[in-house]
């Protein structure tokens, strides 16, 4: 067990995996355990948030598990009032809920376009927006928004939800950061590239290869600088360095996690 986290509470929405492997949440979870963090686990998937909690405790960590849905401000509100009630304060806010949508711009409903910006925008103004005072009044804090670099460039999928919502994560995130950097309160982005978690399967086998996950996985492995998707760790250990005192005079940035990905001209 590290000590990077030693004694501090993390909230982590979306801390299960939506499928078999490692997702984002579940990766950061555990990490942020092994270096001595309390964990309170969120996610609308019980179930998925306890085989969380069964690693954490497995490898002799503390993590509470509650389902929410982070798209709702009284839930949200809730979560945050159990976790103070549980560990009686909250230093780490991890937003990592999120989802994917095929359609481009004239295909996309409005019931659509309402729902995921809900979900992986909406959602993270709330929870900052019950976090904040608590941090505030203890003296500091630290958020951590997952974002994409599809914030920041045309991936080639047409999913303009996804688009939308993860550059209003950007500007959230600036915002929040500037507004609290004399309170002792960082906020950050990470911006992952293509990455191999269970989150692409389903939303993204129908367009890159007709269904075929493993051809999928193929190409997005080819578009990769590197000839290979990053995984779930690889978020995770930025997301624990933004979160550690390593990290303490960065605010405000967009940490980009994507092997050289945006740096290509084609």
């Amino acid at each position: 067990m590290g000590e990077r986290l030693r004694n501090r509470v993390a909230i982590v929405t979306g801390a299960g995996s939506v499928g078999p492997g490692w997702g984002n949440g579940k990766a950061t979870a555990v990490l942020f355990a092994r270096e001595g963090a309390k964990i309170f686990a969120v996610d609308i998937n019980p179930a998925a948030a306890e085989e969380t909690k069964s690693i954490i405790n497995q490898e002799g960590g503390i993590c509470t598990v509650m389902k929410v849905d982070v798209s709702k401000s009284d839930e949200v509100k809730s979560m945050v009032d159990q976790c103070i009630k549980t560990y009686s304060r909250i230093d780490i806010l991890h937003n990592n809920v999120g989802i994917v949508v095929l359609g481009g711009l004239e295909e996309t409903s409005e019931e659509t376009w309402d729902r995921v910006l809900a979900i992986n925008l909406k959602s993270m103004f709330l929870t900052c927006k019950y976090c904040l005072p608590h941090m505030e009044s203890q003296g500091g804090g630290v958020i951590i928004n997952i974002a994409s670099v599809a914030a920041i460039r045309y991936t080639g999928i047409p999913y303009i939800t996804y688009y939308a919502s993860k550059a209003g994560i950007l500007g959230l995130t600036q915002g929040i950061a500037l507004q609290y950097a004399a309170k002792n309160i960082r906020a950050n982005c990470i911006l992952p590239g293509l990455m191999d978690t269970p989150l692409i399967r389903e939303p993204l086998k129908d367009f890159y290869a007709a269904g075929d996950i493993d051809k999928m996985l193929e190409i997005r492995n080819q578009q990769c600088p590197t000839g290979k998707m990053g995984e779930a760790w690889d978020v995770a250990h930025a997301a624990l360095f933004l979160a550690s005192d390593e990290a303490k005079y960065i605010t405000g940035a967009q940490l980009i996690v994507d092997g050289g990905l945006t740096c290509k001209f084609i």
